[in-house]
């Protein structure tokens, strides 16, 4: 089944593409929720017409976020936590933390729902690193260093 997606979708795809799923998964979760439609063929020109005239929007889009990408390359941020006395911290790093660390250090604001975390749960102090999705296949990874107070 041939459907086209209303706004991004991890692992699916992105607003606006035409992607090929299976036909319950499309029936039953994407359609009825409102994230995507039947692609018809008045839907596909439709949206042939769109991509027309988003392209040079995404070009703007793109320039930003690599512009981006280049400021927080090779960034080393140090996060504070309350931490015990063996190490473990109290509580865990999460992205709202790692996108206030940002706003402190770059003046950048970037969504928490773009921070990834190479581990689960950052529960220790210690050095770790979280990736940054900017856009489709713009990303940036960040170091950071987890200390105790």
């Amino acid at each position: 089944m041939e459907v086209i997606l209303k706004e991004d979708i991890n692992g699916v795809g992105y607003k606006n593409d035409l992607i090929t799923v299976k036909d319950g998964f499309g029936r039953n979760y994407l359609i009825p929720k409102g994230l995507a439609t039947i692609a018809n063929d008045s839907k596909k020109k439709a949206l042939a017409e769109l991509k027309k005239q988003q392209a040079y929007k995404e070009d703007k889009i793109v320039k930003e976020a690599e512009a981006i990408a280049d400021l927080l390359k090779d960034l080393e941020l140090t996060i504070g936590v309350k931490a015990g006395t063996s190490g473990k911290i109290f509580g865990s790093v999460n992205s709202i933390m790692v996108a206030n660390a940002i706003k402190e250090a770059k003046d950048l604001d970037i969504d928490r729902k773009r921070i990834y975390f190479d581990e689960e749960h950052i529960k220790e102090v210690g050095k770790y690193s979280a990736t940054i999705k900017l856009y489709k296949e713009i990303k940036v990874e960040i170091g950071l260093d987890v200390v105790g107070e």
